[in-house]
């Protein structure tokens, strides 16, 4: 069986991953017959109250959070190798942009987390598929922009877009129901709630964006 890890960057669209979004990827790999490898930095994030959306200013783990979304299966992402998976996807959400990056903060001059960077290009290097999901494609775009120009989407936001290009890589416009692929890298991307107005129309396009990166698995 395919293993394909998701890596996780909590458990919250402000200040984790995109429950939907990452509930959704999880089905869509069942549905492709292979198996989801749930990962997570073992790093810490900052709270985020999701009925005010304000920063309570207490922490909490981002491996700890992300192991609600995986029901307690799940690992650091300090022990994953490229070797012993066949694909990764990252959904999206907030955590994306400021736990398994700082684009949030820093746009294209950030960078990534350490272990999140060496899974990223591990896979890269081997050839095997990386699918990114609304704003975590920017962590791609950090992590590979320099060295392979990758071909990315985050959907039609322009300013976003900027901050992608500014990291070398190249940034395609998207609808919400549709993703993009760059062959030459194996890399696919999906806008998802970057665009979409409800859950089902973020479904179609990770739905889509999954079989694709199965299918790209050699």
């Amino acid at each position: 069986m395919k293993k394909i890890g998701v890596v996780l960057s909590g458990c919250g669209v402000r200040d984790g991953s995109e429950i939907h979004e990452a509930v959704l990827t999880l089905l869509a790999i069942d549905r492709n017959g292979a198996k989801a490898v749930c990962l997570a930095p073992d790093i810490e994030l900052d709270e985020v109250n999701h009925l005010t959306m304000q920063e309570t200013g207490a922490k909490r783990k981002v491996l700890v959070e992300s192991a609600r979304i995986a029901r307690g299966e799940i690992s650091d992402i300090k022990t994953a190798s490229a070797k012993d998976l066949d694909a990764i996807v990252l959904p999206g959400g907030f955590g994306a942009a400021k736990n398994l990056c700082n684009f949030a903060f820093e746009g294209p001059n950030g960078s990534v987390q350490p272990d999140v960077l060496r899974l990223i290009k591990e896979m890269a290097a081997a050839k095997k598929p990386i699918c990114a999901i609304c704003i975590a494609p920017a962590v791609i775009a950090l992590a590979l922009g320099k060295d392979l120009s990758p071909k990315l989407t985050i959907g039609t936001d322009q300013g976003t877009a900027q901050g992608i290009n500014g990291t070398g890589s190249r940034h395609v416009d998207c609808p919400t129901d549709q993703y993009v692929i760059d062959s030459d890298h194996l890399i696919v991307t999906t806008p998802a709630y970057m665009l979409a107005g409800s859950i089902g129309e973020a479904a179609t396009g990770i739905e889509k964006a999954i079989k694709a990166t199965i299918d790209l698995i050699k």
